[in-house]
């Protein structure tokens, strides 16, 4: 996969995960965008490590599970790291 579909991968991904938990996440489309490609490439990671499979085609239903499983792990990392701080302010 090249590095502008990565890229539209991570985006998507990252909205998806935020669609799917609930509460307000910060950030706008760049942190979204952030957040989706930093999970895509953990959900890459575990998905290579666990299963043998990559996030390694676009149209592929395992890569968009993948990148969506770990843009939710991100995203419940974020959450833990600066919901804490925005809560004590």
């Amino acid at each position: 996969m090249n590095f502008i579909a990565f890229l539209i991968l991570g985006l998507i991904a990252g909205a998806i995960a935020k669609l799917i938990l609930p509460g307000k996440q910060g950030g706008g489309w760049f942190v979204t965008l952030l957040l989706g490609v930093v999970g895509a490439l953990l959900g890459g990671w575990i998905g290579n490590m666990i299963f043998h499979v990559g996030v390694d085609e676009f149209w592929s239903l395992s890569s968009w599970l993948l990148a969506i499983g770990g843009s939710i792990i991100v995203l419940l990392i974020w959450g833990l790291i600066f919901g804490r701080k925005n809560a004590e302010a």
